[in-house]
């Protein structure tokens, strides 16, 4: 699918109302979205790519499918593959278990949200990836409609609000607790924090999923925390 554009931007949207019905579709077109968006930078046959929290595989799969190797590392084990595949390491992204430089693409999805210090986060992506090297991360920021995960947009109305009615509603208890699993990142903060590292440089700034114009978005203090639904930037690793 053409990226940005509306059709695409609706094909994630339904795939994603879908979701907790469906994970396997939403995720396998997200994936291959994803892949899409790093091969505008660099071609990913014979690269070595690290999925940094990346779940069931679903985005390692798809880049060793483009011919990359692709290594998944995933702290929780709740979230791996009943049958993890080759390459799978359990693992927390604040510490890999990788020497400096391993990576050509380091990866990490709608990860930043669910870890208390992003700034370590960001520093161990950094650290993995090889000088000249690409950085791909994205997250929901949590004043966008979807910041509350499966209780938003109630967050609006406060998280633990939120939280409580998903649990009445649905009989469930919900996956998330903010503070806990779940934390309120901005996307300025974010942007302003990452300006100021040496370590990498900004090749884009964009929102993952806005149908047109999607770098403009991100540039506009106050709209940018709810307009840009989730916040994707692609690193350069500097020497």
């Amino acid at each position: 699918m053409k990226d940005p554009s509306f059709r695409r931007s609706l094909a994630l949207f339904l795939a994603f109302l879908r979701e907790q019905d469906d994970p396997h579709t939403a995720y396998e077109l997200l994936a291959r979205d994803a892949a899409d968006q790093v091969e505008r930078h660099v071609r990913l046959d014979g690269r070595v790519v690290v999925d940094v929290g990346g779940g069931r595989g679903h985005f390692t799969r798809e880049f060793r499918r483009r011919g990359a190797h692709g290594y998944l590392f995933e702290p929780d084990l709740t979230e791996l593959a009943a049958v993890p595949g080759a390459g799978t390491v359990v693992a927390d992204g604040y510490l890999l278990p990788l020497a400096d430089g391993a990576a050509d693409v380091c990866f990490s999805s709608n990860v930043l949200e669910h870890v208390r210090d992003p700034g370590t986060f960001l520093s161990e992506m950094a650290r993995v990836t090889r000088p000249g090297g690409l950085i791909y991360v994205s997250f929901t920021n949590w004043l966008s409609p979807w910041g509350g995960h499966e209780w938003a947009p109630w967050h609006y109305l406060g998280a633990e609000r939120a939280r409580a009615r998903y649990e009445r509603r649905t009989g469930r208890a919900a996956k998330h607790r903010l503070g806990e699993n779940l934390f309120a990142i901005g996307v300025g903060p974010t942007l302003r924090h990452v300006r100021g590292r040496d370590d990498v440089e900004i090749v884009s700034a964009r929102s993952r999923y806005w149908p047109v114009l999607p770098e403009v978005v991100p540039r506009m203090p106050g709209l940018r925390e709810f307009a840009t639904w989730n916040l994707l930037l692609i690193l350069r690793r500097c020497p």
